[in-house]
């Protein structure tokens, strides 16, 4: 078993040294074993175990590849993992005014005598101002979540986090789109759970993939996002949001919905997306709702929320509490005066705007280039033009002083045996985070890696 750590620390070496150069093609597995007098089997823990430390990367029908950059953590897209003037890695919108719209719901906080109980701890179920306030925020048409049900996290991640420790035990398999928010990835990492890659299509998570997933072996939970998925934009229809609410009610499979990105969807959108409720609207028994204000608000004072279906309250507010996950209760008294004096709406409008406007640029400055990006997301999803990969494109913008996100870093890969393989059908894309970056600088970012990309590698 070590004898194929060895020989993988050895091309490592190679790779730190200089003699593998980033782009680099390494010889097909059956050829690498013939040169090395070693078992086809173990080659394949050799280039299995070099994926896994991130040094190389396969490619389905193309080989295998010297990394020109590392995939960036989860960290890069939660906070600054580099030093890049425009970070399209990041993605916190802020509206014009924010810090003048948000200063008067905090200003009689810090009365000595409201400051006094605001300081205290809050329990996982929060206070019943925040159950009722945070309620009325998540209902749609279809939806309107009871107080009673609600839990509170710091942040989204948090309330993630808390949703699937309480499902899922060390070993068991969580199924996930294909491409899937990074940092569910270091979650699950972190409780032991296995992803399991899911198909998709025009439509969103595949039904019956789903479904095959789970007979191959038994799922313990699924982690899904209907709404802007995030890299791809993707919004699922009423039609799907159906038929996957009836495969998860047949398999009895709990869900955790990830609905962060869901208030930019809002009232505007029309045809098949027009009044769009929440999976939990389908599934509620088995729906565990995941959304808060750190996109909505600002992430820096936050809290996130979770939906969860009845009789599971105690077993989710046990997870949160053992992992250190509750909000504080400043957060949450700031919350529930932003809600109810309609600071989180005049924040939402502006944003929705913002992020109309930053999609326009998209459009103008990347014409012409295979791009998926929903007009109301602030995220777009690029898909290269040969002979451009995903991680020579991103040092390539880096040396031009603009961070982007690697496809693969939303990749699911697939574990075979004591290796992981990236999924079939992965493209060479990047994930371009319009948020935080001013509109001007990313109207130069634009430009500079439309010409990037039209250049050779």
């Amino acid at each position: 078993m070590g004898d194929y750590r060895r020989i993988a620390d050895r091309i490592a070496d190679d790779i730190a040294t200089g003699r593998l150069k980033p782009g680099e093609r390494l010889p097909p597995q059956r050829a690498f074993a013939r040169r090395r007098g070693i078992a086809g089997s173990t080659a394949g823990r050799v280039y299995g175990e070099l994926v896994r430390r991130g040094l190389v990367v396969g490619e389905v029908g193309r080989g295998t590849f010297v990394r020109a950059a590392p995939v960036p953590s989860g960290r890069a897209l939660a906070e600054p993992a580099t030093t890049a003037p425009v970070n399209l890695e990041l993605n916190y919108p802020t509206a014009p005014g924010q810090s003048e719209l948000l200063s008067p719901g905090l200003a009689p906080l810090l009365r000595p005598d409201v400051l006094t109980d605001a300081l205290r701890t809050a329990p996982a179920a929060g206070t019943a101002p925040a159950r009722e306030a945070v309620a009325a925020l998540l209902a749609t048409p279809g939806f309107r979540p009871a107080p009673s049900r609600l839990l509170f996290a710091g942040n989204a991640r948090q309330a993630i986090a808390g949703a699937l420790a309480s499902l899922v035990r060390p070993g068991g398999r969580v199924g996930v789109e294909a491409l899937t928010y990074p940092l569910v990835k270091e979650i699950a990492g972190r409780l032991g759970a296995v992803l399991v890659p899911l198909a998709t299509d025009a439509d969103g998570l595949r039904p019956d993939a789903l479904a095959a997933a789970h007979r191959t072996a038994p799922l313990s939970a699924v982690y899904v996002q209907p709404t802007l998925h995030n890299p791809t934009s993707l919004t699922m229809g009423n039609g799907r949001r159906r038929e996957l609410a009836d495969v998860v009610r047949a398999l009895d499979l709990p869900v955790v919905e990830d609905r962060i990105w869901s208030f930019l969807a809002g009232p505007a959108a029309h045809g098949e997306h027009a009044g769009l409720d929440p999976l939990a609207a389908y599934a509620p028994e088995r729906t565990h709702v995941v959304d808060g204000l750190s996109k909505r608000v600002a992430p820096g004072l936050t809290a996130g929320f979770l939906v969860v279906p009845e009789g599971r309250q105690e077993a989710v507010a046990q997870a949160l509490r053992s992992g250190g996950w509750t909000a504080g209760r400043f957060a949450l008294e700031a919350s529930v005066r932003w809600i109810t004096d309609g600071t989180v709406d005049r924040l939402v409008a502006a944003k929705r705007a913002d992020a109309a406007a930053r999609q326009r640029l998209v459009a103008e400055h990347l014409a012409g280039f295979a791009v998926r990006a929903d007009p109301r997301a602030y995220y777009a999803w690029w898909e290269l033009p040969a002979p451009w990969r995903a991680d020579t494109f991103t040092a390539a913008a880096a040396r031009r002083g603009i961070a982007v996100t690697p496809g693969p870093a939303f990749q699911v890969a697939v574990a075979r045996g004591s290796a992981a393989v990236p999924a079939p059908g992965a493209v060479d894309a990047v994930r371009l985070g319009l948020a935080s970056a001013p509109r001007q600088e990313l109207a130069w970012a634009l430009r500079t890696l439309a010409a990037v990309a039209r250049s050779a590698p």
